[in-house]
């Protein structure tokens, strides 16, 4: 059974830093992109960074470029956001993806199976 799941996310002042993590297991994942998204309360879920199945190539939301750095591990099967300077509208349930269904990997459409999220909240 494929499962992502998600971990890392608490609560942090405005300005800090967070580490979230997400392990795939039930399938290989090495062929596939690993994405993150975010879903704040009222608003719809929204892309946050992306990376291809190599790792060779990386893509972020403009919100969050320059601030979050999204990784994979070396078994491929696991994706890392390491998100710096937080802001208090990074408040969101972050949802980690995973996806080889197209190349448009802004796109919730391309990523297949997806986590339970984790909560990140950012105080001021």
């Amino acid at each position: 059974q494929v499962s992502l799941v998600e971990s890392g996310g608490g609560l942090v002042q405005a300005g800090g830093s967070l580490r979230l993590s997400c392990a795939a297991s039930g399938r290989t994942f090495r062929t596939y992109a690993l994405g993150w998204f975010r879903q704040a309360p009222g608003k719809e879920r929204e892309f946050v960074a992306a990376i291809n199945w190599s790792g060779g190539s990386t893509y972020y939301a403009n919100s969050v470029k320059g601030r979050f750095t999204i990784s994979r591990g070396n078994a491929k099967n696991t994706v890392y956001l390491q998100m710096n300077s937080l802001k208090v509208e990074d408040t969101a349930v972050y949802y980690c993806a995973a996806g080889n269904g197209g190349l448009d990997y802004s796109k919730a459409v391309m990523y297949t199976y997806w986590g339970q999220g984790t909560q990140v909240a950012v105080s001021s």
